[in-house]
């Protein structure tokens, strides 16, 4: 089965209706440019209503050791997604730190994007491959943009990876033929405004997603 990960949830309704469709991940985040940025207090509110019906994945750019301190102390995610320029290094110290598995993400425009992933072979747990933010973009991320998902056809990452950027529930079946993805990950395509999950999409996004499964 695909694994389904939410991120950038923000509210609790959104929140609800993402777990009563049984969706596997769900993300909260503490990037700080983020429009979907959580307050510590709130980010704590939301793990405890996931906490035991969906892994929850923290997901921060270039993290300072104060605030990953704050998030595992507080939040106790499952995951860590790092979404900056953080070092093989890096990732090792946080693993070695606080023995949660962490998902590295990726910029991907070229094949070697992806081939260059494997740097992290022995320190992440996870990839991430999401699009490459335009130039004059303030954040990181794929912006709700997708990248040509054909580019891992021809590549065999050597972690397990998450396929994002631009999906919906719309292209999502498409996205998992052409990149053989067995985790998807969805933000802005199944919501009505920044951080507030549509009901509708999310429901069309995973009957999407479930439906490429039984082909």
């Amino acid at each position: 089965m695909t694994v389904i990960k939410v991120c950038g949830i923000t509210e609790t309704t959104g929140l609800q209706a993402a777990l009563a469709l049984g969706v596997d991940r769900i993300g909260l985040m503490f990037a700080p440019n983020s429009p979907r940025l959580l307050a510590m207090e709130k980010a704590v509110e939301l793990a405890e209503v996931i906490r035991g019906r969906a892994q929850i994945v923290a997901v921060a750019v270039n993290p300072g050791d104060k605030l990953v301190k704050r998030i595992v102390t507080n939040i106790k995610p499952d995951f860590l997604q790092l979404h900056g320029n953080e070092n093989p290094k890096r990732v090792r110290s946080l693993w070695k730190q606080h023995r949660i598995p962490v998902i590295k993400a990726f910029a991907v425009s070229s094949a070697k994007d992806i081939a260059d992933a494997d740097r992290y072979s022995t320190t992440a747990a996870e990839y991430l491959f999401d699009a490459r933010p335009q130039a004059n973009a303030d954040r990181e991320g794929g912006l709700g943009i997708a990248f040509n998902w054909s580019l891992l056809e021809h590549v065999n990452p050597s972690r397990p990876f998450l396929l994002a950027g631009g999906l919906t529930p719309q292209n999502v079946a498409e996205a998992i033929s052409k990149s053989g993805a067995k985790m998807v990950d969805v933000s802005s395509g199944v919501e009505s405004s920044n951080g507030i999950k549509d009901e509708g999409l999310l429901q069309a996004f995973c009957a999407k997603v479930r439906s490429s499964d039984d082909q």
